[in-house]
């Protein structure tokens, strides 16, 4: 059903790449209009025609204020930038527990924060919050911080729906599993064994494979889009089978 987000407006943190850049393809393939913002240019290159890009640190609220003042009907928000640390309590010190909460949390903060007051002023909008399995509803080894902020992100979901829902403001979350995305290779380069990393990764999704970005922005669009109009404080686990 083309057109499914035809008439709107839609901000995307993290869109250079990964989840991100998959959601700016399917909403301007559903007929949005797409700010695609990401802390860096260099992959602003080939997004589609139609996408707005703008150079945004999605964890800095001057440039995220100035961004909406530019673009001051938002009709939803898509917070997916995000940062992955690897690490059990030990190996993570203070610079990174820093940065993981300044990135996967304080940005969520700021952007809803800057983007809400339109929203609430036209009665009308759609948060939708890129979390993690790996949260308060699954765990995994070696993901300390990371976990913890993504259960941040489930918790202020549900408390942003819940304080505005009658603004006629949705949000709603989503919680991947392990997503064969830019970043995920990286980590999986970085390896001391590559190829056998690889195989573990794929190997704790019961169904036998990694998610892929498209799958994750499907879900996006279905949250973005008036067909789930009566749904808001949910999480929606799109994660293979990695938490049953």
């Amino acid at each position: 059903m083309a057109g499914r987000l035809a008439g709107k407006t839609c901000l995307v943190t993290g869109a250079g790449q990964g989840i991100g850049r998959a959601i700016v393809d399917r909403f301007c393939a559903e007929g949005a209009t797409v700010i695609a913002s990401d802390i860096s240019e260099a992959h602003f290159g080939d997004l589609p025609h139609e996408a707005i890009a703008v150079k945004l640190d999605a964890t800095d609220a001057k440039a995220a204020n100035s961004v909406v003042a530019q673009h001051p009907r938002i009709d939803v928000l898509v917070n997916c930038a995000g940062y992955v640390a690897v690490g059990d309590i030990f190996e993570c010190d203070e610079a990174d527990f820093a940065r993981s909460l300044r990135i996967n949390v304080e940005s969520v903060y700021i952007m809803i924060k800057a983007i809400l007051p339109g929203m609430r002023e036209r009665r009308s909008g759609s948060i939708v919050n890129i979390a993690s399995v790996v949260s308060t509803t699954a765990a995994a080894r070696r993901r300390f911080v990371y976990a913890a902020t993504k259960g941040a992100v489930i918790a202020m979901t549900r408390a942003v729906a819940l304080d505005f829902i009658g603004d006629g403001v949705r949000c709603n979350s989503i919680s991947p599993g392990t997503v064969d995305t830019p970043s995920l290779g990286e980590r999986i380069a970085a390896a001391a064994d590559p190829v056998q990393m690889r195989i573990d990764m794929i190997a704790r999704q019961p169904m036998g494979r990694l998610g892929t970005p498209a799958e994750i922005a499907a879900v996006a669009t279905l949250l973005a889009s008036d067909e789930s109009a009566f749904m808001t404080g949910s999480d929606i686990v799109i994660d293979g089978g990695f938490a049953l």
